[in-house]
């Protein structure tokens, strides 16, 4: 009878053993998987917001820097915290600077630069490129007679009402909706290869 025990008592162990293993990765990516999926949400909100009153509230970009060690601590490095905190402060100051000249929004700037560290120093310059990219063709969406008519039926069922141009054709872009989706697409696409 003991040495019926003898074998099996290691295959208990072992199995044990793999099970503690399964729960410690899961449990080292959850708290990334949860700052992801808000990550997506804050974006999600500040796009919406920016859309329908042109202004993204400050608690977002905030909420994004809280959330931000939560995502980094899966690879966590002195060098890559600093690089991503050195992009997003670089970003935060030319953004500035053009917010100070009128071409940007405060909250753009600082919705950009809270996308920044989540892209890291890495994914920095396609999240710029992208961002400007998909504004520029928001902005000539916009522009077109269709584009503003869309825009101005998607606002009214908000409950806002129509964006007022200021002068000739100028309007106003809302330019957090770039923002985000460039931050989605650079950030998440990891995920989805």
């Amino acid at each position: 009878m003991s040495s019926l025990l003898l074998p099996r008592a290691p295959a208990v162990v072992e199995t044990r053993h793999s099970s503690l293993l399964e729960v410690l990765a899961f449990t080292m990516f959850y708290p990334q998987a949860i700052a992801v999926t808000a990550f997506g949400v804050v974006m999600a909100a500040a796009a919406i917001e920016d859309f329908r009153r042109l202004v993204i509230p400050n608690l977002l970009p905030i909420l994004l820097c809280a959330l931000w060690p939560f995502y980094f601590a899966a690879a966590p490095s002195v060098y890559g915290a600093l690089a991503a905190i050195g992009c997003a402060l670089a970003v935060f100051i030319v953004g500035a600077v053009l917010f100070a000249r009128g071409y940007l929004g405060g909250g753009d700037v600082k919705l950009l630069s809270a996308a920044t560290l989540w892209a890291g120093p890495a994914g920095t310059p396609e999240l710029l490129m992208l961002t400007g990219v998909l504004g520029g063709a928001l902005a000539l969406f916009l522009l077109m007679p269709f584009g503003m008519h869309l825009a101005a039926a998607a606002r009214g069922m908000l409950g806002q009402p129509p964006i007022a141009t200021e002068r000739g054709l100028a309007m106003p872009v809302p330019y957090g909706v770039a923002i985000a989706s460039a931050a989605l697409i650079v950030t998440l696409h990891p995920y989805f290869d």
